[in-house]
């Protein structure tokens, strides 16, 4: 098997393709255990992760979209090998640092950071993000997505995977298909984030099937909606309405601790 790609629960999975290994927005708090969001607010679990932090195969890197209790928690903090490098915004990888996690990697927007390997590389490329509409956007920290590229011993690319991390539906996502317009496989991250059950900060089941629209990516796996109490948007309405915008055939579920492989340019469905 070339690769694959499992998920664990809310916004973590494990992609592992071409010798590398790859977590996403750790989190491995268990059911009914609360995530600190800041300022004071918490969300309860409701589900826990598919597998235990130290039951994890050796990693190459961490990539955190950014530091939110539901993406980066007191669990992994403790647990997690400190000499793990964690790509990150600009902003988490200083306070990373600060803690002991020294090979923390700080990204802009569109800057690139590369993983070498025997078999190839990957280029993980910072994406635009928004967490929050208006002037509550710096209330919440800075986030991104990545897009990464695998690269075989040629050089040339055999697969391109795009994690949205936590965002809203914005007019700076409108750059990244034009930069990648051929993206094998789409993570996105929804449930409709409602903070004090009023301020949606990250997409909803019909911005999601935007999302779709827009990015237009081969395969789509959703994740991040059903794991917190603050999660407004089950997964049945980015269904819905995926398939009111004619783009169904695109999305994969996978349920926690489910592997699906990966293969050179797509998601291999069962």
């Amino acid at each position: 098997m070339k690769g694959s790609l499992q998920f664990i629960g809310n916004a973590t999975t494990l992609i592992r393709y071409n010798g590398f290994t790859l977590l996403t927005d750790p989190n491995f708090l268990h059911r009914g255990q609360r995530a600190y969001l800041g300022y004071g607010l918490t969300s309860r679990r409701l589900a826990d992760p598919a597998v235990e932090i130290e039951d994890l195969p050796a990693l190459d890197a961490v990539l955190l979209s950014h530091l939110h209790g539901d993406h980066w928690d007191r669990v992994t903090r403790r647990r997690l090998d400190r000499a793990t490098p964690i790509i990150t915004t600009r902003q988490a990888a200083g306070r990373l640092r600060r803690r002991g996690f020294e090979r923390s990697v700080g990204l802009g927007v569109w800057q690139q950071h590369e993983l070498r390997g025997p078999g190839g590389s990957v280029t993980v490329t910072a994406l635009p993000a928004r967490h929050a509409p208006g002037p509550a956007e710096r209330l919440l920290p800075p986030v991104i997505g990545t897009m990464l590229e695998f690269r075989g011993p040629d050089g040339r690319v055999e697969l391109t995977v795009h994690v949205s991390g936590d965002t809203l539906l914005d007019r700076r996502l409108d750059a990244i298909p034009r930069r990648f317009p051929d993206i094998d496989l789409g993570i996105v991250h929804l449930g409709g984030t409602r903070l004090l059950g009023m301020l949606l900060v990250t997409m909803d089941g019909e911005q999601g099937a935007s999302w779709v629209d827009l990015i237009d990516p081969h395969t789509v796996v959703p994740v991040h909606f059903d794991d917190y109490t603050v999660f407004s948007s089950p997964l049945g309405d980015f269904l819905h309405h995926v398939e009111q915008a004619g783009l169904a055939d695109r999305v994969v579920h996978l349920r926690r601790g489910e592997t699906r492989e990966l293969a050179p340019h797509h998601l291999v469905r069962p």
